[in-house]
């Protein structure tokens, strides 16, 4: 396994570790004298490191590989599904703005998933880009705005940066759905009807029998 594979498998495995510290009632709400909101903005910050690195890396050593496409989507989608639902769980987010963007992340894989298995690699959107450093954003302000380190202005940027994240999920969702319905049902140019087909005939039948009379005639 080239290494970045490995950053991308590392991501997966931070994913529980995630859960265990912003869900687990410490004692003192502390780990090793550590508040366990920067815990786990610490090591949410790491993973979403990795992500930017691993494509880097890959990028940069030509090391893209078919098995590093198909886990790189997935952990990142296991990452966010972990800090959003956590967050949900702490009355952190509202559920319906999480639940638009776990549906988003699903049916864009879905398509995505769809159009690979026809041999077709759809890159990803802008939107998704900004979509994805929102929802970072959101995510790391609110769980550092929780508990002993509760500020209103984290939670204002929280807030703010996960309804920017909503709104850019639902357009780069769209315009998902439009790239795959031009790939995977691209426009074919209708059959002529009997009448066209007859039409076309006897206008080819008349432009030959004019030019066989042209070329008869004397010089």
């Amino acid at each position: 396994m080239n290494l970045p594979n490995s950053l991308t498998v590392s991501r997966i495995f931070l994913v529980p570790l995630l859960v265990v510290v912003l869900l687990t009632k410490f004692e003192g709400r502390q780990i090793f004298g550590v508040p366990n909101e920067l815990v786990g903005a610490a090591i949410f910050g790491l993973a979403s490191l990795t992500d930017w690195a691993d494509g880097y890396v890959a990028r940069r050593r030509k090391q893209i590989t078919p098995l590093g496409q198909m886990i790189d989507p997935l952990a990142d989608k296991l990452l966010t599904l972990a800090a959003l639902i956590s967050l949900v769980q702490l009355d952190l987010a509202p559920a319906w703005m999480v639940a638009v963007l776990l549906g988003r992340d699903f049916a864009v894989t879905g398509l995505r998933s769809l159009a690979y298995s026809r041999g077709v690699a759809v890159p990803a959107s802008p939107l998704g880009k900004i979509k994805m450093v929102a929802q970072v954003v959101a995510i790391l302000a609110l769980i550092l705005a929780h508990g002993q380190m509760r500020e209103f202005y984290l939670d204002r940027i929280g807030q703010t940066a996960l309804w920017i994240a909503v709104i850019v999920s639902l357009a780069s969702a769209a315009d998902y759905f439009r790239r795959f319905t031009r790939i995977l049902h691209p426009r074919v140019a209708p059959f002529p009807t009997a009448r066209e087909r007859g039409s076309a005939s006897r206008t080819s039948q008349a432009t030959s029998r004019s030019q066989s009379a042209t070329n008869r005639k004397p010089a």
